[in-house]
């Protein structure tokens, strides 16, 4: 099976939006991150067009473009000869890919700019953590058994596929991901689920369907939640905007992760 294509889903949400492609220059590659000790974003901009991502607030502002976001991407052409001068001199720290972009993204099946950069922190022996919302991952299950130290997960926020497509538009189906997740346990790879920004959906379901799938669930609520109020109305969610949904849904995926045995962490 080929994972170097895209979903029909994808397909769709790419033919749905003119996406302006801008082959850019970086001037580094591996940047200090908040969350883990380095980030590596490969693109800026994300066809995946979650409508709640922080990204979103400041990426624009960012890079110059005026389109809005999902629109636009720019591919840093140059990030694995960047990465490689950047690595020989850095400490060593775990890197994240990838904070303001999907590392799997559409394009990265044309690119192959965060394989080829997965290569060189497995030669440098940097630990790594994947995160992404796109099965295009799996094509590199090569790559992530080179490395002594890697975790590799998906973005699953809701047990309902309807729901992840409402939200996250150009992103794999919660289903394709789960089955992704079990062929990275199939690999031997260690395997994560982010289950944030917490969204409608059944929560005992969603540990269920992680359970021998992910290794450990990391949970968060909506943040920026400003941002996004307007799109809640529309679809008259507001319930699972309040302080009482989050609380409600974490208790519930919590008891039901403690009940089959799974690692969790509450992140916020």
């Amino acid at each position: 099976m080929r994972y170097d294509n895209m979903s029909p889903q994808n397909q769709n949400a790419t033919m749905e939006r003119m996406l302006k492609i801008r082959e850019v220059q970086a001037k580094g590659i591996l940047n200090k991150s908040k969350i883990y000790d380095y980030c590596v974003n490969c693109y800026t901009g994300c066809e995946h067009h979650c409508r709640y991502c922080y990204a979103s607030l400041f990426m624009r502002r960012y890079s110059g473009h005026v389109e809005p976001w999902g629109e636009f991407v720019d591919v840093k052409v140059n990030a694995p000869e960047v990465l490689q001068k950047q690595v020989r001199r850095a400490k060593k720290g775990v890197v994240w890919l990838s904070s303001v972009c999907d590392a799997y993204q559409p394009l990265e099946a044309k690119y192959r700019l965060s394989r080829r950069c997965l290569e060189i922190l497995a030669e440098a022996e940097f630990p790594v953590t994947v995160q992404s919302k796109s099965v295009l991952l799996l094509r590199d299950v090569d790559v992530f058994r080179r490395f002594k130290d890697i975790e590799v997960g998906f973005s699953i926020a809701t047990d309902d596929d309807k729901v992840g497509r409402l939200f996250e538009p150009g992103a794999a189906p919660i289903s394709e991901r789960l089955a992704a997740l079990t062929e990275l346990k199939k690999a031997g790879i260690r395997t994560f689920a982010f289950a944030g920004p917490l969204l409608p959906g059944n929560p005992e379901a969603l540990a269920a369907a992680l359970d021998g799938k992910a290794d450990r669930v990391l949970i968060d609520r909506m943040n920026y939640l400003d941002q996004i109020r307007g799109f809640y109305t529309k679809h008259k969610l507001e319930y699972a905007m309040t302080d009482a949904f989050f609380a409600d849904m974490t208790r519930r995926l919590v008891a039901e992760l403690k009940k089959i045995g799974v690692a969790f962490e509450v992140v916020y």
